[in-house]
């Protein structure tokens, strides 16, 4: 207990060093390069936490989950080539459509933003191998170190262009590429044991492309809000508070991603022992503390949201309270989708995930298109549907697949 105990505060902290440090580095590339310099930072950040959801998210529970359910590194040995080659493949398709579109995405006509995108997507694929070595051996303390290096890295960086002077945005994008590097600090976490080969496994690359599918829609429904209100008619004086709304509600939920680190391996072990009673306690915990996360979510929106927001990004920073408590909620439900989302992992069904956050997104689109409130209030109930619909539906998926598991072989 006090072993776990130690680790959960290890990737707390891990975590929210990492936030900070996140920003830290996008303040730094903002105040050096200026706003207009700084657009291509800018995009290949957004790509960087796409990437990251695709691909990092996916491949570190993959393998903590095979590792746990195999009871040997053989499943993730013998598959490592054909997914390596499949994040390759992928890194090579987004950095030919970021070469197609680089003078609209990062106002440049030359070759080297569309080759960091390429060094972007094999880094997350590479850190999310990383993270899910450390995992998988239970090393959540290097794992909270490797949240916190990554970062760091950009940081020092970012501080020594400074220093020298240098102001050119490919610099700062550089800067941002290097951050995966810090997984060569734990060689061994992506070198795994032969033990276990040869015997027949699941397709890894049907699991990890429908969580990559699944991951994708719920990244691009959880900050994409300011791009739908741009293009909704919102001003831009909407588009930055929504923006700065998004980011304070999901805090706990950037923190939760490296908490979760632990959750999959544990909750794999269960499903393994078929153990019912624990995977009904681990359901009700969750769906008691939604509840709970979403009244606390209701009451903060309401009256910290419209007071806190011009505090911390500048008095030109406003909200009206029922936009503030709707992205307050939809953030709440978010961390609950998070939860749900690792034990469905567990039990090896990521179609199952891609299925409810489609479902999701169709919900989504249909509240847009229904309700006529003002760009930015729409906005925000289209958010609140979306993660809504998909806590039901991630829910479903949940309870059906632990039925399926107590039923006798």
């Amino acid at each position: 207990m006090r072993a776990r105990l130690r680790d959960t505060q290890a990737l707390a902290a891990g975590s929210a060093i990492n936030g900070v440090l996140a920003y830290v580095f996008f303040v730094l590339a903002t105040r050096a390069l200026g706003a207009s310099s700084a657009a291509p930072v800018s995009v290949l950040w957004t790509y960087w936490s796409f990437a990251a959801a695709a691909l990092t998210f996916p491949l570190q529970h993959w393998i903590a989950r095979s590792v746990v359910a195999h009871a040997s590194e053989g499943a993730v040995h013998d598959a490592l080539p054909r997914v390596a080659a499949a994040v390759g493949a992928a890194a090579v398709v987004a950095g030919g459509l970021a070469w197609l579109g680089r003078d609209s995405l990062f106002h440049r006509t030359d070759v080297w933003f569309p080759l960091l995108v390429v060094w972007v997507t094999l880094g997350s694929g590479f850190v999310g191998v990383v993270r899910g070595g450390l995992s998988a051996r239970h090393r959540f303390s290097s794992v909270a170190w490797a949240l916190i290096a990554e970062n760091a890295l950009r940081c020092l960086a970012a501080t020594v262009l400074i220093f020298v002077g240098a102001h050119a945005s490919l610099s700062f994008g550089i800067c941002l590429a290097i951050g995966s590097l810090v997984g060569l600090l734990w060689p061994t976490s992506f070198r795994f044991s032969s033990e276990g080969s040869g015997r027949e496994y699941d397709s890894p690359l049907a699991f990890l492309g429908a969580a990559a599918g699944g991951q994708l829609v719920g990244q691009a429904i959880l900050t994409g809000g300011p791009v739908l209100l741009a293009l909704s008619g919102g001003s831009a004086a909407e588009v930055t508070a929504l923006f700065a709304a998004l980011a304070l509600f999901r805090a706990p939920y950037t923190l939760a991603l490296g908490l979760v680190s632990q959750l999959t391996g544990r909750l794999t072990a269960l499903v393994v022992d078929r153990d019912g009673n624990s995977l009904r306690r681990v359901r009700v915990a969750v769906l008691g503390s939604t509840g709970v996360l979403v009244l606390i979510a209701v009451a903060v929106g309401a009256v910290v949201g419209p007071w806190v927001l011009p505090l911390v990004f500048g008095e030109n920073v406003q909200i009206d309270t029922l936009p503030s408590t709707l992205v307050a909620i939809g953030s709440a439900l978010a961390l609950a989708n998070l939860v749900t989302t690792v034990s469905i992992m567990a039990q090896s069904r990521s179609h199952a995930m891609a299925r409810a956050w489609i479902l999701s997104s169709l919900a989504a689109a249909a509240a847009f298109v229904v309700i006529s409130d003002g760009a930015l209030t729409r906005t925000c109930w289209t958010f609140l549907t979306a993660e809504a619909v998909a806590f039901a539906a991630l829910a479903f998926e949940e309870l059906r697949g632990s039925a399926k598991l107590m039923r006798p072989a």
